[in-house]
């Protein structure tokens, strides 16, 4: 895999795109799957998902998933893709409570005392890595650790409030702010976490993406020598991805719109783009630059007096990929509007 290095007048800085002559599932020995918006959607699998998984595994590609949500055990996330006919073991889930509770271990050595805030998921990753629960800040825990559960209320966040502002040690498994649910967008880790840094003035560690501890935890679980992160947020995923100097596929069955991949500041562009994970199975071209356009398929883009213009036909990644060449060697200021209508 090698980025594109087009003649001419250079952008300011490489091309994060990459040209792969192999499948991505020969190419690299593991993906790191993120899970909601790249594997599933709420309680349906993501179309494509399962079959081009199970092929990818035909090319030698293992997978891991890795997920901030730290409410459920491996057990439980792995029979939810078992019903949805994705393959996955138990081995295979990767959570950010897996990777607080490693940082916790960490910090306090077997059989420390965990306040742990949280649901199933984070007990379990507690009780894993030998560490004793506790309930209550008079317990004198050596360590906080607060995760995601539905069932969270006032007093466990009050609970934890007690023992971070007498000084000890706090980890959150993430900070997603948002959780999505079967009635919509409700507060996420990230939004009672922040109860707890308002009411303490204390700032956590962080174990989730886009922190490295969560990347860590899934290289380690997954025994991965070359990985690809697979993710549909810029903000979690791809970030990560950056952080850790690790390849990545955006995929854009989730959060991501193509118009937030085209405004994606350099520490959030993805190595690869595609429309779902059937892009594990194919090679993968990099846009080339042609004078002031960069050609991708039989697609061209490029930047003229602050717009982008795209011409062509085919493949409409193809056009994603151009645009992206183009804008992101351009900066700030670039308006893709009428070339996303055109696109349609």
């Amino acid at each position: 895999m090698t980025a594109e290095n087009p003649d001419g007048a250079a952008p300011a800085g490489p091309l994060p795109l990459l040209t792969s002559d192999k499948a991505l599932a020969e190419a690299y020995d593991t993906a790191l799957l993120d899970l909601d918006g790249v594997v599933y959607r709420g309680e349906d699998a993501v179309p494509h998902a399962a079959e081009a998984l199970r092929e990818a595994e035909q090319y030698g590609m293992r997978r891991a998933y890795v997920t901030n949500n730290a409410s459920r055990t491996p057990d439980a996330v792995a029979e939810h893709l078992n019903k949805l006919g994705v393959p996955a073991l138990a081995a295979e889930i990767v959570t950010s409570a897996q990777a607080a509770a490693r940082m916790a271990h960490a910090c306090v050595g077997e059989g420390g005392r965990v306040l742990v805030i949280g649901g199933p998921g984070l007990r379990e990753a507690i009780a894993e890595q030998g560490l004793k629960a506790v309930a209550s800040a008079d317990d004198m825990p050596e360590v906080v650790v607060q995760g995601y559960s539905p069932d969270l209320g006032w007093k466990d966040l009050a609970e934890a409030t007690y023992a971070v502002r007498r000084g000890v040690p706090w980890i959150a498994t993430n900070t997603d702010t948002t959780v999505p649910t079967s009635r919509g967008i409700a507060p996420g880790n990230g939004t009672l976490v922040a109860a707890v840094r308002a009411a303490s003035g204390v700032i956590p560690q962080v174990a989730g993406k886009p922190e490295l501890p969560l990347h860590r935890e899934s290289v380690l679980r997954s025994g991965a020598r070359h990985p690809l992160i697979v993710g549909d947020r810029l903000d979690t995923d791809i970030e990560g991805a950056v952080r850790g100097k690790t390849d990545s596929l955006l995929v854009l069955t989730g959060v991501t719109t193509v118009r937030d991949l085209l405004a994606a500041p350099s520490d959030r562009r993805p190595n690869y783009i595609a429309d779902d994970l059937r892009g594990l199975l194919s090679p993968h071209v990099a846009p080339t630059r042609e004078g002031i356009n960069y050609a991708c398929g039989r697609w061209t883009a490029a930047v003229v007096s602050g717009q982008v213009v795209l011409h062509g036909h085919g493949e409409r990644i193809d056009a994603v990929r151009a645009m992206c060449a183009a804008m992101w060697a351009a900066g700030e200021g670039v308006d893709a509007s009428d070339a996303l209508a055109q696109l349609g």
